[in-house]
Parts: C-alpha cells; sequence; structure tokens
C-alpha cells in the first residue's frame, strides 16, 4: 500500500532580515518506508489464523467440525483469489514464474483429488439411500453390498490421503524472492499448506471411520491404542451407525430396526453436508488455478 502524505505548502519569507535560528519545518505524517502489504492479505492471515485454530479444537471429530473447516478453508481460497486478481500480485508472481509454476501444479494436483473425492462420495451417497430402503425391508443381502461399498471408500480414501500429502513439497527454487514479496509467498504458502491439512483431515477421518468396518467384519481384533486412535481421528457420526446394528435383521425387534434407520438418516443428513463443503472447495480451488494461469499467459 502506499503511504498517504498531506499536501504542505510552503510560501516565500518576507521578512527582511534573517532569522537568527533555522526554521524549522513540521510534518503531519513521515513514514520512513512504504507499506507494500495490501489490506487483503492482512485479512487472508486473520483467515488463515481461523483455520489454524480450528485445527486444534476438537477432542472428538465430528461431521460438524468437518463442515466448519471446509467452510473456513473456502474463504481462504475465496480471499487467494481476490489477492490474485490485484496488480501488484500479478507483477509479483510474474518475477517468480517457475514458483508459480509450482503452484499450477499444487492447485492442479488439488483439483484432481477433490474430483476422485466427488464422485465416490456420490456413490457413497447412493449406497446409504440403498441401504436404508433395505434396512426398511430387513434385507440382509443388501446391506452386504453397502459394507462392502464402504470398504472400498475407505481404501480410496486412504490413496488420497497419501496423495494429498505430497503436494507443497518442492526442492528450493534458485529463485530469489525480494523482501517485499516475501509475504505474499509466505501466504500462499500457508494456504497451500493448510489446504493439505484439512484435506487430510476429511479423508482420513472417513478412511478411518470405514476401515472399523472392515476390522468388524473380518473379526479382527484391534488393539486398546489403535481403537482409540481409530475414534480420535475418525468421524463421530460415520461411527455411531455400527456394523452390528445391521447385521441380524430378520431376528432384531421393531424399535431396533427404528433406531438403526433413523442413525442412519442422520448419517445421511452428514453426508450431505460434506458433500457441499467439499463441492464449495472444489470450485474455489478451480477458481484459484484460473487466476494463476492468467497470470502467467497474460
Amino acid at each position: 500500500m502506499v503511504g498517504v502524505f498531506r499536501r504542505s505548502l510552503s510560501f516565500p519569507n518576507k521578512t527582511p532580515n534573517p532569522p537568527s535560528k533555522k526554521a524549522v519545518s513540521h510534518h503531519n505524517r513521515s513514514i520512513s518506508l512504504p507499506c507494500r502489504s495490501h489490506p487483503l492479505i492482512s485479512q487472508l492471515k486473520d483467515k488463515n489464523n481461523d483455520l489454524k485454530s480450528w485445527a486444534s479444537k476438537p477432542d472428538t471429530r465430528t461431521s460438524a467440525w468437518l463442515c466448519e473447516g471446509l467452510s473456513c478453508l473456502k474463504n481462504v481460497h475465496d480471499y487467494l483469489d481476490d489477492i490474485l486478481q490485484l496488480p501488484q500480485t500479478q507483477e509479483s508472481l510474474r518475477r517468480q514464474p517457475q514458483w508459480v509454476e509450482s503452484l499450477l501444479e499444487d492447485f492442479l494436483r488439488f483439483v484432481d483429488v477433490y474430483g476422485i473425492f466427488q464422485t465416490l462420495f456420490l456413490g457413497l451417497k447412493d449406497e446409504h439411500l440403498a441401504a436404508q430402503v433395505a434396512l426398511r425391508k430387513r434385507d440382509e443381502s443388501k446391506v452386504v453390498l453397502y459394507v462392502k461399498a464402504r470398504n472400498r471408500m475407505a481404501k480410496e480414501m486412504g490413496k488420497l490421503v497419501s496423495t494429498i500429502r505430497c503436494i507443497g513439497v518442492h526442492p528450493s527454487s534458485s529463485e530469489t524472492v525480494s523482501v517485499g514479496d516475501a509475504e505474499l509467498v509466505g501466504v500462499i504458502g500457508d494456504v497451500i499448506e493448510l489446504t493439505v491439512s484439512v484435506s487430510v483431515a476429511l479423508f482420513n477421518g472417513i478412511s478411518v471411520s470405514f476401515a472399523s468396518w472392515k476390522s468388524s467384519w473380518m473379526g479382527l481384533r484391534l488393539s486398546k491404542r489403535a481403537k482409540k486412535n481409530k475414534v480420535e481421528e475418525g468421524i463421530e457420526e460415520f461411527q455411531q451407525v455400527g456394523l452390528e446394528s445391521l447385521w441380524g435383521l430378520k431376528k432384531k425387534a421393531d424399535e431396533e430396526v427404528r433406531m438403526s434407520l433413523k442413525k442412519m438418516q442422520d448419517l445421511e443428513s452428514c453426508i450431505g453436508g460434506i458433500e457441499n463443503g467439499s463441492e464449495r472447495v472444489f470450485r474455489g480451488l478451480i477458481n484459484a488455478r484460473v487466476s494463476l494461469l492468467n497470470i502467467l499467459t497474460q
């Protein structure tokens, strides 16, 4: 930001005799160096700090907590996109083409991962709706298909976690970053790091929650520590629908089936919230990458 100075007017001294003392000039405001930081960068820093605070909040991870994180992440990307529209930002990034190329690669991988997630999650949503119908009809054969779908989801989410953790890891750049550009580089780097952090919490939470189903289904016994880690890293609502509530449907009392169905309906709402939140992040990632691409091509 360019410093704002008040205009001062000076008039010739009409006194015939020079003053005995030197005239002292008075300034309303004095700035030694111009402040280059744009208010949007400060606001983005605040949003980044909000997201860091979010990550340290929960004792247990719920779908509401995940949706809050996705919403905060979308706000971060919106502010980033606004900053990328600034002429001074574009000028700064054009001086660092290699770094911008790395950012483009990062955002492309983010977009790919979230695109895969959207497809997988849509399939899970369909399987979940079918499982509720099977629950009402006490059709255990369809429940088996649902359990298999969740186990596949756990495996695929694990792959996404591995992919997302590699984003943002680059060798040192040979380009020299000026002091004036360092703040911009730092805040964009924080956005990349926080996007990885939120994404890992989302994908890993689903993977851990569904993997515990697989262990139960196969009759595997977990150590106390492993069970504790699964509870801490998993999503609470996903873990509340236990495998035991879906087996032996024909022998269960009507009230038991109704309670299981209620949990499934609650989980459906959670799935919808996560789906909407991740879709908004997906669109934000696309917008940011388009803005970066425009900077290099204009």
